[in-house]
């Protein structure tokens, strides 16, 4: 078997230990998010009385942004963890003894982060903006739902500010037994009904509330005097109870790449937005593809640095992750300008250059052993010859 054989196998072997790595870091992560996520969801979904399908439905549709959140995160972790292991275990000083450079190493790494940026851009691009698209288009069909909303046994509603509605049964039959509405919208004009039974009714686009041998009581402030009145039956508008909210569209985070490619200012005056924030929004769905490549390649190149130690590697991971937190931190440094002045929409850039440069340091350092020593040991001479 040839050395180039070795070698392509070498990096073969090196991807799948990053992607195995990679795909267990991530569904850790993403249960840890989504399950947070999903927690919430499932108190505010099933108090307004949804179905657990809803539920599922909603949850699902929340994935390929939690997703994509911590793609960079697992990208980082399982260069780290595997490089580690390939450290201690002395496979990377082998290869490196047969006269393979930490260059030459890191080509794995590139195809590794590659793999992952193409899967941010399916994310950033395609699934995340229609996901969170059909998520508001959901939501707003939900809360118009007036039935979901007040259909729920033994609790009192407040489907809208000064409004209390309580039913203690509903029948298989659809039937609403022993219901109280009280109305205070009107703070000079008090209202409580009560009945025996009632139903829900749809009629001419509306959700009217049919109260069947019940109570009426009018309090008013004015002389401070109550009316009550018997009722056989007696037909209540509960539609505009509900606060119903309208779908917006036209959401910057909705808006497709090919839009904002063609023209953004036509995007930024529909979605309601400068064209400094349509710019940026643009050109942040590319470097976030390119972050993941970085942060695969600084969390190999970073474990490179030092040689054995028994208090293990925690320093080097500490430095790749400093160095990932002040890349992020140059992505916020560098929106500012832009959001003024679109035109300057190259600088988004500079972090992803900054993190290639970073990584070129750290291989170049890794290359040549003892560079960094050399390199004190020459400003310490320096300074005792002043």
């Amino acid at each position: 078997m040839s050395g180039g054989d070795i070698v392509a196998r070498f990096d073969r072997y090196m991807l799948s230990q990053f992607m195995v790595l990679f795909g267990f870091f991530a569904l850790v992560l993403v249960s840890i998010f989504w399950i947070n996520k999903a927690v919430r969801m499932f108190d505010r979904l099933i108090s307004d009385g949804q179905s657990t399908w809803i539920f599922a439905e909603f949850t699902a549709l929340t994935l390929p942004a939690v997703v994509g959140m911590v793609l960079p995160i697992a990208a980082f972790a399982g260069a780290v963890y595997v490089t580690n292991r390939l450290s201690t275990e002395s496979e990377l000083t082998v290869m490196q003894a047969t006269g393979y450079s930490p260059w030459r190493m890191a080509r794995p790494v590139v195809y590794y982060g590659l793999i992952i940026a193409v899967m941010m851009s399916i994310l950033a691009h395609f699934l995340i903006p229609a996901s969170l698209k059909q998520l508001d288009v959901r939501m707003v069909e939900i809360s118009r739902n007036v039935t979901s909303k007040l259909l729920t046994e033994g609790e009192f509603l407040h489907p809208a500010a000064g409004v209390t509605f309580y039913i203690r049964e509903i029948t298989p039959e659809g039937e609403l037994r022993n219901v109280f509405l009280s109305d205070r919208r009107q703070a000079d004009n008090l209202v409580t009904y009560t009945s025996a039974s009632a139903y829900l009714v749809q009629e001419g686009g509306g959700t009217k509330l049919v109260m069947v041998d019940g109570l009426a009581q009018n309090l008013r402030s004015k002389g401070n005097r109550l009316f009550t009145t018997n009722f056989d039956d007696f037909s209540y508008d509960i539609s505009r109870l509900i606060s119903v909210d309208s779908v917006n569209a036209d959401r910057i985070t909705y808006a497709t790449t090919a839009d904002l490619l063609r023209n953004p200012a036509a995007v930024a005056e529909r979605t309601g937005v400068t064209l400094g924030v349509a710019v940026s929004a643009l050109h942040a769905r590319f470097t976030q593809a390119f972050l993941c490549i970085i942060a695969a390649l600084i969390g190999f190149a970073t474990l490179l640095q030092g040689g054995y130690s028994r208090f293990g590697v925690w320093r080097q991971i500490l430095t790749a992750f400093v160095l990932l937190i002040f890349i992020k931190l140059t992505e916020g440094v560098v929106s500012g300008p832009v959001l003024k002045m679109p035109a300057m929409w190259p600088v988004l850039y500079l972090p992803v250059l900054l993190g290639f440069a970073i990584t070129w340091v750290l291989l170049y350092a890794a290359a040549h052993p003892g560079l960094l020593r050399r390199i004190k040991a020459s400003l310490g001479r320096r300074q005792e010859a002043t």
